[in-house]
């Protein structure tokens, strides 16, 4: 398995050898590492002012791969030790580069700092890559000029036609770090599936490596769940952080954001609800990764908060972010996470001061959307509820979103606003509420904010 980058003298890059010290490699040496799966060798096959290229050669042990595991193998009976696995770029490879380039991969680089943030002219060959019918989709909305050049399965035989692999070459003008962090993440997404276990943590590393790029590429919805291997939970996860990390309208090349990311400005239009309804107790349905749990728990005068998901590995990432392990005693009983789905009554959530509904309610199926709502007004009762929703009017000012999309895959579906009033207004008058609607962002002259909230207030009898 063998990987090649390299970098060409450019008007930031005075000498291409300094690709080095941004690797952390030193060209005049062959280092060799202990991999899962085998053992990557870094070595430069060429160095000067004018081009440096270093390679990641990958030898990979099939049978130490499986040794003492337990697997079941379709195919033949050889299959686990007769693969694609020594010479195709597989998951295997980004474990590798994640361990002999771990340092370039965070950006940093004391000897050259000036270069950390320099675009070069780089190339990127793989010689053997399978999904070859992804690598355009995958590569091309970040820069890259791709060339993949299917593998015939046997040159001699050209009536057998071409193999699922191709031989890839990049070539583009990027931040090192951008390069190496695409290489991660999509190479095991080209691969379809990952040769070790998919845990939480991989959450992690998909939004991490991800970060500045992967919440606005148009194959996200592939990319997260490849990534994660099909796992419901993880993907869900994922799909929130990167929401979190990439939520405001796409901004021209030349712009530069001015203003805060909404899902900022959102967070602080609910916080400015809290304060003003300063309830005691409050219930954040659907609290994802728990970003707006640790400001509600910051805000003097609130005794109580619960956060609820209905998934597991959510909750655990709420936890993991929110430090919960180190909290004091007093701190861990102001706080609980809940497994809990809206769908479903729960005793545990009646009687709360405050409910938040951020973003929530457009996850769920129009046709259960009713049951959802008793269960929030009848059986939940707060005092009050917050809710935001995207205003699907505003749609029309996001450049990358085709004409009647949503703005997230998991959306069932987006509310105008009066789509969101009739609603509001419905929901008051049955089950005893007062309802004020408001703009969350700012308001575009025709198509309003990019958020609406709706406040609800319960009656007071008279």
């Amino acid at each position: 398995m063998l990987l090649t980058i390299t970098a060409d003298r450019s008007d930031v890059l005075e000498d291409a050898s300094d690709l080095g010290f941004l690797l952390h490699k030193h060209p005049d040496r062959v280092q060799g590492f202990d991999v899962v799966g085998g053992t990557a060798t870094v070595l430069y096959p060429q160095v000067s002012p004018e081009r440096t290229t270093v390679a990641v050669v990958l030898e990979v042990d099939p049978i130490g791969l499986v040794r003492g595991k337990r697997r079941q193998h379709e195919g033949f009976s050889l299959a686990q030790y007769v693969n694609d696995r020594p010479y195709a770029a597989t998951s295997l490879l980004s474990v590798a580069m994640g361990k002999v380039f771990r340092t370039a991969l965070g950006g940093r680089c004391d000897a050259r700092p000036h270069l950390v943030d320099a675009a070069l002219d780089l190339t990127v060959e793989l010689p053997a890559v399978p999904g070859a019918d992804l690598v355009e989709r995958l590569f091309a909305p970040l820069g890259w000029t791709v060339d993949a050049t299917p593998v015939a399965l046997d040159p001699e035989v050209p009536a057998w036609g071409d193999s699922p692999y191709a031989t890839v070459r990049l070539t583009g003008r990027h931040r090192l770090r951008d390069a190496l962090n695409h290489l991660y993440t999509l190479v095991p997404v080209l691969d379809g599936g990952k040769h070790y276990w998919v845990g939480p943590d991989e959450v992690d590393k998909l939004v991490r490596s991800g970060e500045g790029w992967l919440g606005s590429h148009p194959e996200r919805e592939l990319i997260t769940r490849r990534y994660l291997a099909h796992q419901r939970d993880m993907v869900d996860a994922a799909r929130t952080r990167l929401t979190e990390l990439d939520d405001r309208p796409d901004l021209e090349p030349s712009e530069e954001p001015a203003e805060r990311p909404l899902v900022a400005v959102r967070h602080d239009a609910v916080m400015a609800q809290v304060e003003r309804l300063r309830p005691a107790t409050v219930l954040d349905l659907g609290c994802g990764q728990g970003a707006l749990l640790r400001r509600l728990l910051e805000l003097q005068g609130v005794q109580r908060v619960v956060g609820t998901e209905v998934s597991d590995v959510a909750l655990s990432v709420a936890a993991k972010r929110l430090h919960v392990d180190r909290m004091t005693e007093r701190q861990a009983s102001r706080l609980d996470l809940w497994l809990s789905s809206l769908q479903y009554q729960d005793e545990r959530l009646r009687g709360f001061d405050l409910a938040v509904l951020m973003e929530v309610i457009e996850h769920v199926d129009p046709e259960r959307l009713p049951a959802v709502t008793a269960n929030v007004f009848s059986a939940m009762r707060p005092a009050a509820v917050v809710v935001t929703t995207p205003n699907a009017e505003h749609n029309v000012l996001y450049p990358n979103l085709e004409p009647g999309g949503m703005r997230h895959p998991d959306h069932r579906f987006e509310w105008t606003r009066a789509e969101l009033a009739a609603w509001a207004s419905d929901v008051a008058a049955t089950y005893g509420y007062t309802v004020e609607l408001l703009p969350v962002g700012d308001e575009h002259p025709q198509h309003g904010a990019p958020t609406q909230m709706a406040v609800f207030r319960e009656e007071v009898a008279a």
